[in-house]
């Protein structure tokens, strides 16, 4: 891999207070890696390295330190923006075309630290994560990187074509294989200048529950609730099972985001039946914007 494309990653190191509502879950020091995509030291990295941060660092491959300021994240896609707050003076990665990888496709996964690995695109597809996160088509590689978080994925063309976010596990052929979850970069092209301009992207913002699920083999199990939001006040608990939304039946977990964000404006309220102790019951749930529950210290 050229050089040139080493020094346009870098390292991201994010200190968030030990009130913000994702510190219980994403800790409170966030350190992963930054793509360096302007001229002017604008870096795309994961979005949750910076959420609700009130410093952020970021670090040369030739061990300069320079502050940066939070401008911009998707609850969404997953991505984050920040702007070195100085000349980073670094070269920028080209933006590529993640809808043009195919499986199979040899790929390189670079980190801040300079730790590159060779890795083969082994499948596009559906991730959804428990989070209340969804993407139609994410980006899955192995073998795996070390340090996954905000990692350029780059192709054989020198062009960045997605961000690390995730360490998975894959079952092919009887073994478990450990592999990343890279969200791809054609999800960021249409939002970026909004993230620039107005620190989100300007659509409506998705219904919240505040719930973190996983998939059971009869709907969609409660495994813990955000503390505040909208779950824990319509008294949802761990090992909830949700059945149906007004009506709908839950399939599964994908199949529960797409019900969920139907109900929209954020603040819309809905009939949830659960099932609880082998009881079916019915909750009423008031949804909310993410966004109104996360710390903005440093959004610009």
């Amino acid at each position: 891999m050229p050089q040139r494309l080493r020094d346009s990653i870098v390292s991201v190191r994010a200190l968030v207070p030990d009130e913000a509502h994702t510190a219980s879950t994403l800790g409170t020091l966030r350190e992963g890696s930054g793509v360096v995509i302007g001229d002017d030291g604008l870096v795309v990295t994961i979005g949750y390295l910076i959420t609700e941060a009130e410093e952020v660092w970021l670090t040369t491959h030739d061990e300069r330190v320079m502050p940066a300021h939070i401008v911009g994240y998707d609850q969404q896609t997953g991505f984050g923006l920040v702007q070195a707050l100085g000349d980073l003076d670094l070269p920028s990665l080209d933006i590529g075309s993640s809808s043009r990888a195919r499986v199979g496709d040899v790929a390189t996964v670079l980190d801040g630290r300079g730790e590159e690995i060779i890795t083969e695109i082994v499948a596009k597809q559906e991730f959804a994560g428990y989070w209340e996160y969804l993407l139609d088509e994410a980006i899955f590689t192995a073998p795996f990187h070390p340090s996954w978080g905000g990692a350029a994925l780059v192709d054989a063309d020198d062009e960045l074509i997605g961000i690390g976010s995730l360490r998975l596990q894959m079952l092919q052929r009887d073994k478990t294989t450990d592999i990343n979850m890279m969200v791809p970069i054609d999800l960021l092209k249409p939002i970026l200048d909004d993230l620039i301009a107005a620190g989100r992207p300007r659509r409506e913002a998705r219904p919240w529950l505040g719930v973190f699920s996983a998939e059971s083999s009869n709907g969609v199990v409660v495994m813990s609730v955000a503390d505040g939001g909208p779950a824990e006040q319509a008294g949802l608990k761990t090992g909830d099972v949700i059945s149906e939304l007004d009506g709908d039946e839950v399939t599964g977990l994908a199949d529960f985001y797409r019900k969920l964000w139907t109900k929209a404006p954020a603040g819309a309220e809905f009939a949830m039946r659960i099932v609880r102790k082998g009881r079916d019951s019915w909750v009423r749930v008031k949804t909310a914007d993410r966004e109104a529950f996360l710390l903005k210290p440093q959004l610009q």
